[in-house]
């Protein structure tokens, strides 16, 4: 879209949530506007603050914005790097884009693998940590980040927001700011001219989510009926939960219903969408929960994406939170909130408390650059033992192991920032791209993260709770067996025993394929042994399994779209 007097230049994509807000006080400010989208307030916004049009922009983007009369181009990436922006550059051109293959189409750039990047997924397991990608040369704009770029190739990137830099603060009733503040980031996150659905786990983020739709449909008079789509592996049964969330909400669930076979037939076209390797078989079902929802007429599906990285939902936290009690000298604080812990999910407290120390220990002993080098030197060592990959590829590992905060906000920070939210984000994007559906994650919305990251600790975990704030906000507002509940789940799968049963056939075929017994990095009678212990439950070998499997149909469907990488 061009600006009326055709200075300005926009390439966008995402959804600006605030844009009639933004709308109304621009056209305060003299502005005249031609169309009902966000995308003309987008270029507006730009034409009247400049930079710091950022800064009050609510809503998922990647956008490129071309200033005719100084010949510069600035762009951005939203906060949370919810939509991509990959770049390539060279000493003849500059190439950016939405998607790694339109980069690799171009002509312009020659494929080769990251070999970095590589090794850090076959060995690690790690994945969308860093601004580079699984090709050589292509990165990542990170998340929250601004770029300009001159006529002359000058490229200069720099952070517009970070959580880093939000101090906590005392509040007086923090279960009714984060109600309050989670209800209007729903209010604008609904705002559609297509109907809007939900994808239901029995979890507490899905469940949030789509109660507070069906709170917002009926202030609002709709009469239609919520949809929701969700997956239920019959190893992790949350029917109790779904239905009780379907009698509050009145919605509509559409069960999707696939055999592992067709799971595991459909990894190849995932893959492409995705242009780089996944982390689980879980993708996959996201992937066709996107299709379901395209195959029901939905053009806008509800996530809870960033809920358990703001809030602290993954059982690791409670961990940092101890080490936080304790290095604060609260051992008091730490023996009630572990036994309180051990109590509610029925483990040992002495345990959780003997591992508490060990970590404090261990977390002290890392802020030594000589014990950082001696466990880095023990760990590679290790890694290059590894059988089933080529022992030369651990020397491609990174060699930086920085000492960073294990406080429970620095934990949150990194997990928002570095892992696991980044891969998440990136997965769900193209799985509902790649179906024509616009996938949109309520719980991060910066204001409701910003007012997260000023709570302290105590408020996201309390003895066996995790978001214990989003528990008590919540009350008399979604079903109480789902808020009660005190075990997690999400979409999980059954991939290890899928391996010895309905997969046991595919899985033996490409470990025996002519493809693997010529991989450069991958070995294959490794690789047999391994899926021959796995099929008699000699150890769970699924991981790496799947690991060598999707990596090698990855590359396969590379060469057989374009040349293949060197």
């Amino acid at each position: 879209m061009q600006s009326c007097d055709q200075r300005y230049t926009i390439v966008f994509n995402g959804e600006i949530y605030n844009y009639l807000e933004l709308r109304s006080e621009l056209q305060s400010l003299g502005h005249q506007f031609q169309s009902s989208g966000d995308s003309e307030v987008l270029l507006a916004a730009y034409r009247q603050w400049g930079e710091g049009c950022l800064q009050r922009l609510n809503g998922m983007w990647a956008f490129v914005i071309h200033d005719a009369v100084t010949q510069t181009l600035f762009g951005s990436r939203d906060r949370f790097g919810i939509k991509p922006l990959y770049r390539y550059q060279d000493s003849s051109c500059v190439l950016f884009a939405s998607e790694i293959k339109a980069l690799r189409a171009s002509g312009l750039y020659k494929d080769r693998l990251n070999p970095r990047v590589c090794a850090t997924y076959l060995h690690e397991g790690r994945l969308d940590e860093s601004e580079e990608t699984f090709f050589e040369g292509i990165t990542q704009l990170p998340a929250g980040f601004a770029f300009r770029l001159t006529d002359r190739g000058v490229y200069e990137q720099w952070s517009f927001w970070s959580m880093e830099g939000i101090a906590a603060q005392h509040m007086a009733d923090p279960a009714q700011a984060f109600a309050q503040s989670f209800e209007d980031a729903m209010r604008l996150h609904m705002r559609s001219d297509v109907p809007i659905a939900v994808n239901l786990s029995g979890g507490l983020d899905s469940t949030a989510i789509i109660c507070a739709a069906a709170r917002q449909n009926a202030a609002a008079g709709s009469a239609a009926p919520l949809m929701a789509f969700s997956y239920m592996d019959a190893r992790f049964d949350e029917r109790r939960y779904i239905q009780d969330t379907l009698a509050l909400t009145g919605a509509q669930v559409v069960p999707l219903k696939l055999s592992p076979r067709q799971l595991w037939d459909s990894l190849p076209s995932m893959l492409a969408f995705q242009d780089e390797p996944v982390h689980t078989m879980t993708a996959l079902i996201g992937f066709h929960l996107m299709g379901l929802a395209q195959q029901h007429g939905v053009k806008v599906v509800l996530n809870g994406q960033g809920a358990d990285e703001t809030i602290a939902g993954y059982g690791s936290y409670f961990h940092d939170y101890w080490y936080e009690l304790a290095r604060a000298g609260r051992f008091g604080r730490v023996w009630q909130q572990i036994g309180a812990f051990a109590q509610g999910h029925g483990v040992a407290a002495s345990g959780l408390l003997l591992r508490t120390f060990k970590h404090v220990v261990q977390t002290s002993l890392r802020a030594w650059p000589a014990y950082r080098a001696a466990a880095l030197r023990r760990r590679r060592a290790s890694q290059a033992k590894t059988d089933w990959l080529a022992p030369e590829l651990a020397a491609y590992l990174p060699d930086t192991d920085e000492p960073y905060g294990m406080a429970l906000q620095d934990t949150l920070n990194r997990s928002v920032k570095r892992s696991p939210l980044p891969l998440y984000l990136r997965i769900e994007d193209r799985n509902s791209m790649a179906h024509s559906v616009e996938a949109r994650v309520p719980f991060l919305d910066y204001r409701l993260v910003s007012l997260l990251c000023s709570m302290p600790s105590q408020y996201k975990l309390d003895g066996p709770w995790n978001k214990h704030v989003m528990r008590q906000g919540l009350e008399g507002k979604i079903p109480e067996s789902v808020r009660t509940r005190v075990d997690k789940m999400g979409f999980p799968t059954s991939a290890s025993d899928w391996f010895k049963a309905e997969l046991r056939e595919p899985l033996q075929d490409l470990v025996a394929s002519q493809a693997l017994r010529e991989h450069e990095w991958l070995r294959a009678p490794a690789l047999q042994r391994r899926l021959q212990a796995h099929l008699q439950g000699q150890g769970n070998h699924a991981g790496p399994l799947f690991a060598a499997a999707q990596f090698l149909i990855w590359q396969q469907g590379l060469a057989s779209g374009k040349q293949s990488v060197q």
